[in-house]
Order: C-alpha cells, then structure tokens, then sequence
C-alpha cells in the first residue's frame, strides 16, 4: 500500500478525552474516530489490524471443533422476558420498537438466542456436545463509556456457547476453550493472566477472566500471589483469615460525644484511636428489605461479595432519609448495637475487640463495642475488599495489586438458561433433560487496544508482527531524488510479490523527520530507511521498531533478509 493512496490521519496533539496511553495512541495514530460517547469507527490501519485478531480467534476456535454462526443483532422482548433478563438487564439494554409496536433489544449478549437455536435443532444426547460461537458488534447502554474501545457501548465480540450432556463433558469443553484462549492471547502478543472472577449478569458458579496489566490506569483491579500463582478479580479475591480474637479483656461499653465527626478519618482523629480499631456501619437496602453491613473501620465493603452472599436481584445503600428512618441518625452515626436491623458483619471483625461504632444517636458513638454482648450478627462471611499486600488465602504471601483490563471471560452456566428457557434433550436413559452449558467471551477491540496498551513507548506503538497492520514500512527520506525513488519502489514491489504486507511512505511534501515521527507513532514492526547511503554505498537501514536496533544492508540483498526476519518472528509467536 502507498501511503499517498491510503488513509492514516495521524494526529499531533494529545487527545484531550483519552484516559489511557492505549486510547490516546489509537486516536494520534489514526486506528480509530470516535462518532459518539462510547461509539467508534474503524480506519483503514485499525480494520487491518483488527480483522487480523479476528482471524486468529477464528482459527483457534475451529481448532477445538467450534462452530461459527451469526445471529442477529436485533432481538425479540419474549426471549429474553423467558429467563427473566427484560427487565434484571437494567437500563444497559437498548431497547426498540418496530413499525407494529414490537418490542426489541440490541444485543448484549446471545445466551437466549443459542438456547433457542438448541432447542428447536438438538433433541438427543447423541448430537451433543456442541460449540456455537460468532464474532458479532454488541451493544451494552454503558452509563460511562469510558478508555476506548475498553468500556464501549457499541463493541465487537467473540462470544461462544457450548451444550451437554454431563458435567463431564463441560469440564472438557471448558479446558479447551481455556487452553484455545491461551493460545489467542499469545499469538496475538498479549500477556494475558487468567483470574478467579465474578459471574455477573451473565451467571454460573465459575468463571475465569483473561485480564492484562495495564500501568496507566484500567477498567478492574485484579490480586496475584508471586510465590503461589493464585490470581482473582478484586470482586471475589480472598485473603488469609488473621489470628483469632486478640488477649484482650472486654472492656465496659461507653457512649462518647464526638460532635461533628462522621467518617472514619475524622472519628479516629478525634478520638485519637486507630481506624483499624473503628468498625464501619453501612445500612443497604436488598431486594427491599433493609440490612445493616459492618466492615473494619479501614476495609472496603466489596458489594459484589455482598451481592453473591445474599444471592440477591437488587443491592444499593441507603439514600440518607432511609437511614434516619431505619436508624434514627445520619450517615456517619449508626451502628450494631441496639438496632433490629438484620446485622451481616465481615470475618475480620470477628476477630475485633473493644471497638467503636456509631452509637445510632447524632453526634455520638460507642467505646469498647464487642460482638455477642453489645449486638449479635444473623452473617459473618468475607465480604470485604482485598487489599494490596494482604496475605495470599493459600500460601500467606503478601498480595499484588494491579490495574487491569479484561480480555476475555468463561463461564460454567449448568442448566440456568435452559432450565428458564424448557431446553430439553434425550438423555441415553430416555429422560428428558436440561442441556448443562457453558459461555465463553473474547472482547475482540478490547484485544486490540490491549495489544497496544502492552506494546508501547514515548514515540508511539510497536505492533507485534502477528496483528501488526504491515509488516515493513519503506521510508525514502528524499522522495525527489530519481536514485532513492527508484530503489523504494524496487523493494516496495519485489516485497509484495514476495506476499510481505509493506507500506510506502511516498510522501514528498514532507520532511524526513515527520515521516521518522509517523513510522514510529503508527508503529510497523521493520522499517527501511532509504537516505544518503544508499546513494553513495548502495546501502539501506533496516530498524526494528520494537528495539529500535539498526542494520545496514546493501539493498540487493534486503528483501531475503527481510522475509527471513519476518517468518522467524510469526513462527516465534505462533508457537
């Protein structure tokens, strides 16, 4: 491709919206053009780039004997109204009406759709198991899109669903899905970490992201042990449980004025304690009824873990008039004792003596506060968020926490769709049966931009060359000079009969060091400088983007070794 015929509108300035290294690149590179708040167009050199991941998603996914189908975007309220998912959603769906009043939605997802597929097609044990799977544009009504392609709401995706018989059968679908995944995240360049997870909208007891580090700030935070390996979203991330109750008398309950103090910092400030001897007192309101949720003074409550506990629809905390209602004092003042409000306390308060709480009464709180004399919990469960250097829950090493953006997901969903949607099949008993399925998302412009997020410096990207859109880019620095002219569009056209995906950067209104500065900032893996050695030695520059080394090469002898360098590198990373 000639770059005088192509379309790269690279961009000088720092885009003033992008959050993250990732965003600004694809924006100063020319990949991508936003047309509304979460919504993205493809250029040219992002398409390129982006149908390449498809095609090794593609590839890997047939590997496993996966089926590619399509469904469509657009689909019926009555599918989704049989799992109960019409109105669970929430406000992320896009919801539509045709010409005669139907109702519609913009798919998020497709698990109503292959469960409908399935049922209609799969009626015996014998056709199972089977794998589904599309590469499709989704569309989630996000409430803050947000980094891009990260957190988008229209997006492209590669989600798959698999059916069967026994319990067996999904444990050796889910390995291979893992495994294919593996693979994809490799061969596309990308360090991805599998992680424990939460389920989500989409449900199922076990799931697993695929997530990559990010230093600049992402979507979701994840834990890693160093020594032992384990690794899960802060979501569902444990630690080790600390020594029981320290040896400490309890000590007589005394209610103190502390004025104005409400938050944490301000209490133990006043006070004069630790916020470790503080418990936090958080009324939520779950499925209508109202709970009060206690954490140590400098923990996080971790809704999710809330959520998941009281296996609950609808989670949310208290608006403040609730609070005084139920309470009978403000945000700030409330606490376990003497209150009917079911108690769900965290497991690292049990291990708590002598500690303050608000004491339900504005203005005042409770001294030497101690669990089963002053107040009894109906729960204790981990429901906490786990913090950086916590002990690991399985070897007791110190936790790492680090920034993340999600890749990929798998699920283990049993029989909750076809069960809710009466997918039946004949078991080799002669029963009839609930499909047990498992779902499996790869979010393709996530990997993408993830690709960048990983492969990039203070000049621009460095593409690996399994996605890169070309693989060479020839620079003539004098594009008026007939000798440097002639011998780029020599090596342009023997490498494109050598099927090497090269681009010309045959601009002459400009100047090298603006062709030096585009090369690096859309960031093609080999680039061929042709400049004044060659007009006097014969010689062209081959630099790697990625190390920034350059070789000198007489130009008859430049397409063999770029061809030779170019194998070696996709070999390496499709092994």
């Amino acid at each position: 491709m000639r770059m005088k015929t192509f379309f790269i509108p690279t961009q000088r300035e720092e885009p003033q919206d992008a959050e993250i290294i990732s965003h600004k690149l694809m924006l100063k590179a020319g990949l991508v053009r936003k047309m509304a708040a979460g919504i993205y167009s493809f250029l040219p050199l992002g398409l390129i780039s982006i149908k390449k991941v498809e095609n090794i998603v593609r590839e890997e996914m047939n590997s496993i004997g996966a089926l590619e189908l399509l469904f469509p975007a657009i689909l019926p309220k009555e599918l989704w109204e049989e799992t109960g998912r019409w109105y669970a959603y929430g406000e992320e769906i896009f919801r539509l009406k045709d010409r005669r009043e139907r109702e519609f939605c913009l798919g998020p997802t497709h698990e109503e759709a292959v469960v409908d597929l399935a049922r209609s097609e799969i009626h015996s044990y014998k056709e199972l198991p089977k794998t589904f799977y599309q590469i499709q544009t989704k569309y989630r009504d996000e409430i803050r899109p947000r980094f891009g392609l990260i957190r988008g709401r229209e997006f492209i995706m590669k989600d798959a669903y698999s059916f069967h018989a026994t319990e067996e059968e999904l444990e050796k679908t889910y390995a291979d899905v893992f495994n294919a995944y593996v693979r994809i995240f490799r061969r596309c360049g990308l360090t991805a970490i599998p992680i424990e997870a939460d389920s989500g909208t989409i449900g199922g007891k076990i799931s697993h992201e695929f997530v990559v580090k990010s230093r600049f700030g992402g979507e979701s935070e994840f834990v890693i042990c160093p020594q032992c390996g384990y690794a899960a979203n802060t979501e569902v991330a444990k630690s080790a449980d600390e020594p029981l109750k320290i040896d400490e008398d309890e000590k007589t309950l005394e209610r103190v004025k502390t004025f104005d103090a409400k938050t944490i910092e301000e209490v133990s400030n006043f006070l004069n304690i630790r916020a470790s001897k503080l418990v936090k007192s958080l009324l939520y309101k779950v499925d209508g009824n109202f709970v009060l949720v206690i954490v140590k003074g400098d923990d996080v409550l971790n809704e999710v873990k809330l959520r998941n506990l009281l296996s609950s629809g609808e989670i949310a905390p208290a608006g403040e008039e609730e609070v005084i209602r139920i309470m009978g004092a403000g945000f700030g003042a409330i606490g376990p004792v003497n209150t009917d409000v079911e108690i769900i306390m965290d497991k690292k308060v049990e291990r708590m003596k002598n500690f303050v709480t608000g004491a339900n009464e504005n203005g005042y709180h409770y001294l030497n506060v101690n669990i089963g004399r002053d107040f009894k919990p109906a729960i204790i469960e981990d429901i906490r968020k786990v913090k950086d250097k916590d002990p690991c829950p399985h070897c007791g090493t110190p936790l790492e926490i680090y920034d993340g953006i999600e890749v990929g997901h798998t699920f283990k969903l049993g029989t909750k769709y076809s069960q809710k949607m009466n997918a039946l099949f004949e078991d080799r008993d002669g029963k009839q049966k609930y499909y047990i399925m498992g779902c499996y998302g790869i979010g393709v412009g996530r990997t993408l931009q993830s690709i960048i997020e990983e492969h990039n410096d203070d000049f621009g990207i460095k593409w690996p060359f399994s996605i890169a859109p070309f693989h060479v880019e020839i620079l003539p620095l004098n594009s008026s000079d007939e000798d440097i002219e002639r011998c780029a569009n020599s090596i342009y056209k023997k490498l494109l009969e050598h099927y090497v995906e090269v681009l010309l950067d045959d601009r002459d209104d400009i100047s090298a060091g603006v062709k030096f500065n585009d090369a690096d900032l859309i960031g093609i893996p080999l680039q061929v400088i042709i400049g004044n050695k060659y007009k006097s030695k014969g010689i062209v520059e081959v630099k790697s983007r990625e190390t920034g080394q350059r070789v000198e090469i007489n130009a008859d002898q430049v397409i063999e070794f770029l061809r030779n360098y170019i194998e070696k590198e996709l070999e390496k990373i499709n092994k």
